[in-house]
């Protein structure tokens, strides 16, 4: 019987609450696991990267943690998670770079659904690929949270990970941190020493930069929406906003317009920048930037990303727009 949250539990906000969390969580992963081996998807997602270091300190190398690259992560994103998981935590990393796949079925595809569907299918496949190559999985460990638990019961949302391997792959789910609300995993990650540009990552949908690359995603197109978003969290991070502002990112539409650069005509894209808070994501106010930040942040995306000549500021609240494009 999966573990619940109990009606009395206090909200994770100490440091000494996250330790308690976590001996009891070890103990509990130990009793439940024995000395069998546990696979995990690690994103570099917060969720997924809690589970991961409670699992390293309660297995070991009993842990088998597959990352796959699927060529829509921000740009440093799968460096980190080879740095953080296989380099300072030691843990069993298998990687796989699987971005030419992923692309080569994207290509020509404009449907935002379909998108999202290739691209949760196709990590599902690969990812069950690498399970084939291991022997003696019994265990499957997931980054389900409460809120996950609550929004699956309510009707809301299919749980989150559960299902969509092939059914040959009859795994135990181990799931540590499915008790807990998200701003409570992040003080438990701060606990376990994870490094705060993972813990307080930002929210990133699962289809990654697809979805901020609108219509067929090129090569070329992807890559200016990745070095944009680039430049946009460092100039955050720089001014104080990267823990202020829930969630900034860059889109890069398909379609071009005239500009000129260095005295010759250009027809290139434009970049289109959103940043936005909120508390519950049913509605979502626009973060206003200083004109100086604005001047900045088009000055260097103009100049330094192949393929932009127009940078524009999504100034639309939620509801009419939604938070992301697609």
């Amino acid at each position: 019987m999966l573990e619940s949250r109990p009606d009395n539990m206090e909200r994770i906000t100490t440091e000494e609450q996250a330790n308690e969390f976590i001996a009891d969580q070890i103990e509990k992963m130990q009793a439940q696991i024995g000395d069998k081996k546990v696979l995990l998807a690690l994103s570099g997602g917060v969720d997924s990267s809690v589970v991961a270091a409670l699992l390293i300190k309660a297995v070991g190398h009993q842990l088998v943690c597959v990352h796959v690259n699927h060529g829509l992560l921000r740009k440093g994103e799968p460096e980190q998670v080879i740095d953080v998981f296989g380099k300072e935590l030691g843990a069993n990393l298998v990687y796989v770079d699987a971005t030419d796949r992923f692309l080569d079925k994207l290509a020509g595809v404009t449907d935002p659904e379909q998108k999202r569907k290739i691209i949760g299918g196709e990590f599902i496949e690969v990812f069950a690929e690498e399970a084939r190559k291991l022997d003696g999985i019994e265990f499957l460990a997931q980054g389900t949270i409460w809120p996950d638990i609550l929004e699956s019961d309510a009707g809301i949302k299919a749980h989150h990970n559960a299902g969509g391997l092939p059914e040959d792959m009859n795994f135990e789910l181990v799931e540590p941190v499915r008790i807990l609300f998200k701003d409570e995993v992040r003080v438990v990650g701060k606990a376990l020493g994870l490094p705060d540009n993972m813990v307080y990552r930002q929210p990133f949908p699962g289809p990654g930069l697809g979805v901020r690359c609108p219509g067929a995603i090129t090569r070329d197109r992807l890559e200016a929406v990745r070095e944009s978003d680039a430049i946009l969290r460092e100039e955050f991070e720089k001014n104080g906003l990267a823990g202020k502002v829930w969630q900034y990112f860059t889109v890069v539409p398909d379609f071009k317009s005239t500009g000129v650069k260095d005295g010759k005509r250009t027809f290139d894209w434009p970049c289109i920048i959103r940043a936005i808070n909120t508390t519950d994501v049913m509605e979502v106010t626009v973060e206003h930037l200083s004109n100086e930040l604005i001047d900045h942040l088009v000055n260097r995306i103009i100049t330094e990303v192949p393929g932009i000549n127009r940078v524009l500021f999504d100034y639309t609240p939620k509801p009419p727009a939604t938070v992301e494009y697609e």
